[in-house]
């Protein structure tokens, strides 16, 4: 599953407007953490410079050689 930045975007915004939202201090925890862990994950990604996502893009490669002049 491939999550982008606006995805991440919008995880962040439905938890934050849990934690608002949510009276049960254990579920917001949970939500904290969650959170947390994402930030972590971005935070990571960008210091590897974003070989995650080029690693997730890695596919086969087409090496078009254009010596159909030479025939």
């Amino acid at each position: 599953m491939n999550i982008t930045s606006h995805d991440v975007m919008i995880i962040e915004r439905a938890l934050k407007t849990a934690m608002n939202v949510d009276p049960e201090q254990a579920r917001i925890r949970d939500y904290q953490e969650v959170l947390a862990k994402m930030r972590e994950s971005a935070n990571h990604s960008l210091l590897a410079g974003g070989s995650m996502v080029s690693e997730e893009l890695d596919g086969l490669r087409y090496d078009y050689d254009d010596s159909s002049d030479l025939m």
